[in-house]
């Protein structure tokens, strides 16, 4: 039988102002978020993963996850930031277990415009002094 509800699909206007790189100077890499890493009310809470996540990557399975200094599972060490906003929740409300994704590795970016900050983001995905010394080709401008 041909299911005919109707959803609603949700979208997010993408705001890429902490990126400062010109286009043609973009570096980035491709790596699987494991979306169980992020918290949702924190990370998620509409659904989508904002652009400007910094990243970290577990030491075993290679998945990248919120970047926290105080972690000890890899992802203590900053690896990038995320290009694009990713959305994580599926139609039926359930998140999704894998994302791949792009992560800039290179480039410009405005510190103080990056989404998540200390203070809306305890469980990482904020960039700190020692996340910016991880991510040595990226330029952290004001």
């Amino acid at each position: 039988m041909t299911d005919i509800a109707v959803y609603t699909q949700p979208f997010q206007s993408e705001n890429l102002e902490w990126d400062l790189t010109p286009p043609e100077n973009a570096w980035a890499l491709n790596g699987t978020l494991d979306v169980s890493l992020f918290n949702a009310a924190q990370h998620y809470p509409n659904g989508f993963i904002p652009s400007g996540t910094v990243l970290g990557k577990k030491t075993a399975g290679g998945a990248l996850g919120p970047y926290l200094d105080t972690a000890v599972d890899g992802t203590q060490t900053a690896v990038g930031i995320l290009r694009a906003s990713i959305q994580v929740l599926q139609p039926n409300g359930t998140a999704k277990t894998k994302v791949g994704v792009g992560y800039m590795v290179h480039g410009l970016v405005s510190a103080s415009k990056l989404p998540l900050t200390s203070g809306t983001a305890a469980l990482g995905g904020y960039i700190d002094a020692n996340g910016q010394a991880d991510l040595k080709l990226v330029y952290f401008a004001a």
